[in-house]
């Protein structure tokens, strides 16, 4: 399945990969493609294309005789003017994200999809419904808006403003020496968008492609797995041939469908071709879920590392130990005693309980045992180098007249040059808005200080004191303000934590953020005039309390707000010590907020570093476009800056919004030395620099790269050097630094000399990094990083490489590791949070022989890297950013690049893409996520999708597990723009991020699923037989009670007989109570009313009918007392009576149809109903779904004429039938069982005796009674026992939910009858009642006993609830059981246990009849017991007790052999109610004999048993029934022909469904079915359309959580699609025909390919 060309969902063909195709396809092939963009003149057809393609290509394919070879050499046309011109028009249009952008990569990913665009991807568009696609909602158009703060930070900055981005020149690729390349790319992206969304019908993808339209979703998936199958081939360019005529440009042909009511013919061969394709790919679609491990080729392999961690063993994780192995083996580092351990050991053996695997064991997940230990590949590059040696910078040197403190500075430059500006600060027009100068921010600071000692609180309650910590809340627009109560902050010794301004109360990150000033203790927030103006008001003008903030009291800092200090007073001016200056926020992986405290030492240390390496001296200018709130802008911007009296111009991001070159105008203007910037600020220049003539940058000496630490920054640089040098930017100029908040600058480049030479350059190859290695990487390779160094260490700093997991040891020198520095110039922790502080600020890097390598502690920061050659740093990444995919390391940045490098790019926002990873099944998994424009088509962005797929796999090796488009603007930002990852992240596991467009791609990422089953091959009866006796298990078989002795009405064999002694010994005894909707009796029968009855309808069967003995019968009534007269009527006549539902008036076309197949397939010589029914069966509706002129003759029996029949028939053998049951399965199999009198009459007795029924009892019956137990309870029960039975049909309930319940309270009833639909009716339409009825006095103390009447495993979360929602009634918990009956016999399990003990034994503890199994076991067809509350554990509830007369054994259903208790079989019954065969029109003989008579094939190989069907196991309890014999309880796991084979196990479709159920609050239903061994998943959305798509990575994630299958197709259905039969039970096979016809109107269809 892996094969390089067979990567199916991602697309990516593993180009890296695929040395195969490679050598062939690619290099040659590429330059083609430019050769055919350099000779087209205007655009191509795609009929022309395809021509000139075949002529490129066909080169590399098997010449067929007669083809001339030269044909692929095509005479190289000089470029013309024209086109490229044309290129350069067509560039500009859409403008690059040059921060991300390299060209290499570009030409990369290009080169990479090139090599896909001969095997068009063969992924099925996804279909959605029309209302999905048209986005009513205005806020989706909005574009991106990013004016919500000053910056965009994170790892997706924010569009430029949507105009500039699309008007701005063409940025980069003017150099001419780029052209060929760039023209390539643009063609291969026009030529591979045309040739798979084209619609015209052209020679190369023949017309049958399309002929069916928006085909049927079977035609469309046979055709995908056709073409899947085709892709896999690993002679694929041998096939290519034979394929090219009918390869389907299947995205175009998987067009949009459209809500279709009608519906189409379900069709395989929905496109002529699919047929002969499949046989000539000479294979099945292909078991998509066998999946087995072989991705030697993509190197992507589950390591384990053993457990010496040999050498690179950082690269594969540590395999846990198992269990708590350490802790169990000493506590605490202390031996346990064994001795004690032995004797509790001791103890719970001498303890009779089931054997369980004890607890401990449970809670560690044993998925460990079931992986494929992947032997570790011995080709992967592993790190050889020596070991690194620690770099130290050079000397921290002391400058005499460097200040004792910062304060000290500015007090210094206040007094002695007050006049020096110190800021300048900008306005949206770029006009100065007010400067600064150090004399003001000197005497504004102190004003500050003094106000914020002595003026808030009182005078003997300061609120603030030194040493507290308050909040600095300004906006990006006032530096001024911010700088001042920052310093003012400085001069008071209170501690500033300088935040966001939240802008709503709930902002992404606000709360987090109001968690870290809660955890400061932050009771002051300092913030400007403005601000404090714009923050939301109550309706009584004060500001609210943000959410997670603690209570804050709001303090403006201005002049005019504040009193003028004393002239005694002044601050006090200490030397830098260890206090705390300042907090930064720092913003974690998982979203949560950490406060990074920063020493007064550290500082200023810092500040000198600075000064030191960028040589900063007093009354340089410095432009700073960054946020000077924290990181390198406050760091240049506001602390250096104070400490060598420079002149900073400050740029708001709101003027970079409006002119985006105001920062080099600025530089100009003010002839900058100094300017610190973004990669972003760079690349918007370079959008907008067109109109700019006079530009001059030739007085910076240093250009400060803030996020030099992102790979993919040195694109921009680059970029910018190439416009700017004639303008008189100096190569040496561009200085890229990389940073931290806690290790604050780790390194930054220094201006060079003029005329040295220039920094080398890393080309790394990605496969390399991903292992954790260097290996350097000619540029010819599609998967390689382009490094820029950030310079050297800083001075006074030692800095090393560790390991990234694991102890700190020092990296190999061609090794990646987590990079730690050593200095003063550092945080010193996270606030408040010793441990986090102790693994990041106090780490000691040791050598390989445990040494540490120095006395004082590192910090990390964060950030992962090597030292270079001479002593340089280059860095690969964050941590943050880092997810570890199946033992290799990606860099969420560089699969960002990889995604921006797919063209064309106009239908997603750059700058809006969100990568992060999310553990399903024991790995991380890669899902991006992106701004889908408003303007973009379905298949557009579909195309782009799948595009990015590919790239992303050729290029990192590495499956997207999905890839979701949101519409634009609902990702969530940053205060400063940028993408919120953690918040996104969190949206998308909730199933709340309502994405427009979804692709999962699990087949090809997973690859770490348990290994499939291999069925052993079966052992020899003998072998068996022995094994369970050494083993001491038990053969699991089990009996109910014997019949006993015969009772006064037991002589009687046969119930018409029954019936008439009872109409001469009691005939005023009433039988049966028939209620209506409001509970009132709507009719009655005594027992000889019913004989009489019956005597009247036999009549008239002789009369009109002419019936013979034994014809056949149907009786087609609504439940009720006419239905049983008709049965006793039959009998009488000596007929066979069939019961049928009625058709619903509302719903003729469906029903009618049934009920016609019932009436023929049992030879129905003529049909009894009502008149109502009888007008319904010849309506015009009834023309319509039937043909009327077929039915038998049909007699009403409303009016019945006075005459009694002769003679009443009496049968002579009592073997012959009695009745015909009519049922339909699941599985919409209709299935008639013949029922004899001597079947009948043992039936019957055997429920007398179980449910100990008499004349003096009376029982509610609320059921269908056409089938099964129901009809039995409702039709004959009471008729041989002669207990009165109150019938409630069950369609009154759905008038009157609370029916039921009131009539078993109001007739005092002690046991009733239900289904799981009235239970449910009940549960969901009660639940909000309970005291309304109790109010009523409806009291349910006195049920003892409430069955379910079903065939299929109890379900058991639906009684439970029914028993906690009704126990406030007065229903026992233990009243409620179950009943389990099948076709070959109609009831085997009934009525719950008085148990002998029960009554001691309170209500404490589970219910015994609750048992929990491992539900991994159970899919081996094994049972295995496990404590509650276990990991995979499945709650299954005993299906009531065996009746009397009844056997049962296990059996195995392939070899027919007895089974032990501990495995899974068929449950086999043997009884004297079992039916005497299934009654169809083909005699289906052999069937026959295997359902009802089968034999065991050894052990008793006597005893005729009847197969039920059901799989299921039995369990001795420690119960004892009422005669003390321990009771065997019978557990039903579900029906044989439901359960799915899938990799070699048996899964029952009602445990995915319950996990499905359970993921999102929406999915009110789930069927799940099979299709070609794809695993459908069809789910109910109870909400908006809008939330459909949320769904599917849900659902996808829990099947692979819990049952280790990959889902294949997710279905988005309305409530009500999925088809229920009249027992409640899902029609799973009727949905399964209705999804291949196409005829669900699915909300949205995914492939999961």
């Amino acid at each position: 399945m892996k094969s390089a060309a067979g990567r199916q969902g991602g697309g990516g063909f593993a180009a890296a990969a695929a040395p195969a195709d490679r050598g062939q396809l690619g290099s040659s092939s590429s330059c083609r493609s430019i050769e055919m963009q350099h000779d087209e003149e205007g655009d191509i057809t795609q009929k022309g294309y395809e021509k000139k393609r075949s002529k490129l290509i066909g080169a590399y394919f098997p010449q067929t005789p007669g083809m001339d070879p030269s044909m692929g050499q095509e005479r190289r046309t000089p470029v013309t003017p024209s086109s490229s011109s044309r290129y350069n028009r067509r560039r500009s249009s859409g403008s690059r994200d040059e921060r991300y952008r390299s060209d290499v990569h570009t030409e990369a990913v290009q080169a990479a999809l090139a090599k896909h665009k001969e095997r068009k991807m063969a992924v099925p568009m996804p279909s959605k419904r029309r209302s999905l696609v048209v986005q009513t909602s205005m806020d989706a158009y909005t574009p991106p808006d990013s004016s919500s703060g000053s910056e965009g930070e994170g790892q997706g900055d924010e569009d430029v403003g949507d105009g500039e981005e699309e008007d701005g020149g063409g940025g980069g690729g003017t150099s001419s020496s780029r052209e060929g390349s760039i023209n390539m790319e643009q063609w291969i992206s026009r030529a591979v968008h045309s040739s798979t969304t084209t619609t015209s019908s052209t020679a190369s993808s023949s017309s049958s492609t399309r002929s069916g339209g928006s085909g049927a979703a079977a035609g469309r998936l046979a055709d995908v797995l056709a073409q899947h199958v085709h892709i896999s081939a690993q002679h694929h360019l041998r096939h290519h041939r034979h394929h090219h005529r009918h390869k389907t440009g299947l995205l175009s042909h998987l067009s949009l469908r459209k809500r279709r009511r009608k519906a189409e013919p379900a069709g395989l061969v929905q496109n002529g071709n699919s047929e002969p394709r499949r046989s000539e790919n000479h294979s099945a679609p292909p078991d998509v879920t066998g999946y087995t491990n072989n991705t030697a080729a993509d190197g992507i392999q589950v390591e384990r590392a053993p457990p010496g961690g040999g050498g690179g063993s950082a690269a594969h994780r540590q395999t846990p130990k198992y269990g708590n192995a350490e802790l169990m083996e000493t506590g605490d580092g202390v031996p346990v005693s064994s001795r004690v351990s032995a004797k509790i050991q001791q103890l719970v053996n001498t303890l009779k309980r089931p054997k369980r695997p004890p607890l401990r064991e449970f809670f560690v997940d044993d998925f460990e045992e079931l992986l494929e230990v992947q032997q570790p590949d011995p080709n992967l590059p592993k790190a050889e180098g020596a070991q690194m040696a620690a770099m130290r910078g050079e000397q921290l040197g002391v400058v005499t007249n460097w200040p004792p403190s910062l304060e000290a500075a500015l007090q210094r430059w206040g007094t002695i040059s007050p006049k020096a500006p110190c800021l300048t600060t900008m306005d949206t027009n770029g006009k100065p808005l007010y400067v600064l100068t150090y004399g003001k921010l000197w005497s504004r600071s102190v004003k500050v200080a003094y106000n914020l000692l002595h003026k808030l609180g009182t005078k003997q309650e300061p609120l603030v004191r030194p040493g507290d910590r308050v909040a600095l809340v300004f906006p990006n627009n006032d530096p001024g303000a911010f700088m001042t109560a920052f310093y003012g902050c400085l001069l008071a010794e209170v501690v500033p934590v300088p935040i966001e301004v939240p802008l709503t109360r709930k902002d992404a990150g606000s709360q987090q953020i109001g968690f870290l000033l809660g955890s400061c203790g932050v009771t002051v927030a300092l913030t400007s005039d403005a601000c404090h103006k714009g923050l939301p008001k109550t309706p009584t003008g004060e500001i609210p309390q943000f959410k997670g903030w603690p209570k804050v009291l709001w303090f403006v800092p201005e002049s005019k707000h504040l009193s003028k200090p004393p002239r005694d007073w002044f601050p006090q001016i200490k030397d830098a010590n260890q206090d705390t200056a300042y907090i930064e926020y720092k913003t974690c992986k998982d979203g949560g907020v950490l406060g990074v405290t920063v020493t007064r030492t550290a500082m200023l240390t810092h500040c000198q570093a600075l000064t030191q390496s960028c040589s900063y001296t007093e009354a340089e200018t410095i432009v700073n476009v960054l946020d000077f709130k924290k990181d390198v802008g406050l760091w240049h911007a506001v602390l250096t800056s104070v400490m060598n009296m420079m002149h900073v111009i400050s740029i708001p991001y709101a003027l970079m919004k409006v002119n985006p070159l105001s920062w080099i105008q600025k530089v100009c203007q003010f002839k900058a030395k100094v300017a610190c910037v973004k990669s972003r600020d760079m690349h918007w220049a370079l959008v907008a620099h067109r109109d700019q003539r006079d530009v001059n940058l030739s007085s910076l000496r240093m250009l400060v790269v803030a996020d030099g630490s992102n790979p993919w920054s040195i694109s921009s640089c680059d970029a910018f050097l190439n416009v700017f040098q004639t303008k008189g930017l100096r190569p040496e100029v561009i200085c890229p630094c990389a940073s931290s908040p806690e290790a604050l600058t780790v390194a930054i480049r220094r201006p060079l000399e003029e005329g040295a030479t220039p920094p080398s350059r890393g080309v790394l190859s990605m496969p390399g990094l991903s292992h954790g290695v260097i290996r350097v990487d000619s540029e010819e390779k599609l998967s390689v990083l382009t490094l820029q160094d950030v310079g050297s260490v800083m001075p006074g700093a030692l800095m090393c490489a560790v390991k990234v997991e694991g102890v700190p040891q020092l990296c190999k020198t061609d090794e990646i590791g987590e990079m730690c520095v050593c200095t003063v110039a550092t945080g010193t922790s996270y606030y408040g949070l010793a441990g986090m502080t102790k693994n990041t600020f106090e780490v000691f890097p040791v050598s390989n022989n445990g040494t540490p390598i120095s006395e004082f502690p590192f910090t990390r920061t964060g950030l992962l890297g090597f030292i270079g050659p001479a002593g340089l740093i280059f860095v690969i990444g964050k941590m943050d950013g880092l997810m570890v995919v199946g033992g290799r390391r990606h860099n969420a940045d560089d699969i960002v690049a990889t995604a921006l490098a797919v063209e064309p790019m106009k239908f997603v926002y750059r700058g809006r893409i969100a990568v992060f990873s999310i553990t399903v099944l024991h790995d991380e998994r890669i899902v991006v996520v992106a701004e889908q424009r408003p303007d973009s088509t379905e298949e557009d962005s579909f195309q782009w999708m799948s595009r990015v797929l590919q790239a992303i796999d050729s290029i990192h090796q590495v499956g997207v597990y999905c890839l979701a488009l949101v519409p634009s603007n609902t990702l969530p930002k940053t205060p400063l723009g940028g993408i919120h990852l953690s918040e996104a992240k969190q949206l998308f596991l909730e199933g709340a991020l309502h994405p427009c467009n979804v692709l999962m791609c699990p087949h090809t990422c997973v690859t770490n699923l348990p290994k499939p089953r291999q069925k052993q091959p079966e052992i020899g009866p003998a072998s068996v037989m022995v094994g369970n006796l050494v083993s001491g298990k038990r053969i699991a078989q089990a009996s109910g009670r014997d019949l006993g002795q015969i009772e006064d009405n037991d002589q009687f064999l046969f119930l018409s007989e029954v019936l008439q002694w009872r109409a001469q010994t009691t005939p005023d005894h009433v039988l049966y109570t028939l209620l209506n909707s409001r509970g009132a009796i709507a009719s009655s029968l005594t027992c000889v009313q019913l004989h009489k009855r019956a005597e009247k309808i036999a009549a008239v069967l002789s009369e009109r009918g002419h019936l013979q003995d034994g014809d056949h019968v149907a009786l087609v009534y609504p439940p009720g007392i006419d239905l049983i007269a008709a049965f006793y009527g039959c009998l009488y006549a000596g007929c066979v009576p069939i019961t049928v539902r009625p058709p619903h008036p509302q719903n003729i076309a469906t029903t009618l149809p049934t009920v016609k197949m019932i009436v023929e397939v049992s030879r129905s010589v003529c049909v009894m109903t009502t008149q109502l029914i009888c007008k319904l069966l010849r309506s015009k509706e009834a023309l319509a779904a039937v043909d009327v002129r077929t039915w038998p003759p049909v007699i009403d029996t409303d009016d019945l004429p006075k005459k009694k029949p002769p003679l009443l028939y009496k049968p002579s053998n009592p073997d012959t039938l009695a009745y015909l049951d009519f049922s339909v399965s699941t599985t919409g199999m209709l299935a008639g069982v013949k029922m004899s009198h001597t079947a009948t009459s043992a039936f019957c007795r055997s429920i007398k005796l179980q449910c100990e029924l008499y004349p003096s009892r009376e029982v509610a019956i609320c059921l269908d009674p056409y089938c099964g137990l129901g009809f039995v309870l409702w039709c004959l029960c009471s008729v041989y026992s002669g207990h009165q039975s109150i019938l409630i049909p069950p369609s009154e309930l759905e008038v009157n939910p609370a029916l039921w319940l009131s009539a078993v309270s109001q007739y005092k009833v002690r046991d009733t009858f239900c289904s799981y639909s009235v239970m449910e009716l009940c549960t969901k339409g009660l639940g909000l009642q309970t005291d309304s009825l109790k109010s009523r006095g409806v009291d349910l103390s006195r049920v003892r006993t409430c069955v379910v009447v079903a065939e299929e495993r109890p379900r058991i979360a639906l009684t439970q609830s029914f028993s906690k929602l009704f126990k406030d009634l007065g229903l026992h918990p233990r009243a409620v059981s179950t009943s389990f009956g099948c076709r070959v016999n109609l009831a085997i399990c009934l009525q719950p246990h008085r148990l002998g003990k029960l009554a001691d034994q309170g209500t404490s503890g589970p219910d015994p009849t609750t048992v929990f199994v491992d539900m991994r076991a159970l899919r081996h067809d094994r049972v295995r017991l496990v404590e509650r509350g276990s990991p995979h554990s499945l709650p299954l509830m005993e299906s009531g007790k065996i009746l009397p007369g009844v056997r049962i054994i296990i059996a195995n259903p392939e070899t027919k052999g007895p089974m032990g208790e501990s495995h899974l079989g068929e449950i086999w019954a043997h009884s004297g109610h079992n039916a005497s065969g299934y009654f169809t029109v083909y005699g289906d003989e052999v069937l026959q004999s295997d359902h009802f008579s089968s034999r065991l094939s050894f052990g008793d190989t006597q005893t005729v048993w009847a197969r039920t069907g059901y799989l299921g196991f039995l369990r001795r309890t420690e119960l004892t029934d009422a005669s003390g014999e321990r009771h065997d309880a019978l557990y039903v796991v579900g029906a044989l022909e439901e359960a799915m084979e899938l990799r070699g196990m048996r899964y029952h479709p009602i445990d995915i469904e319950t996990s499905v159920i359970r993921t999102h609050k929406s999915i009110t239903e789930c069927a799940v079915f099979t299709w070609t061994n794809l695993l459908v998943v069809v789910v109910e959305l109870d909400g908006s359309e809008h939330e459909a798509l949320d769904l599917v990575p849900l659902v996808t994630n829990v099947v692979l959580e819990e049952h280790y299958l990959i889902v294949g197709v997710v279905v988005v259905v309305d409530i009500g699609v999925i088809p229920i039969n009249s027992r409640g039970e899902k029609q799973r096979m009727h949905l399964r025909d209705g999804f291949l016809a196409d005829q669900l109107d699915p909300i949205y269809v995914a492939y999961n390919m």
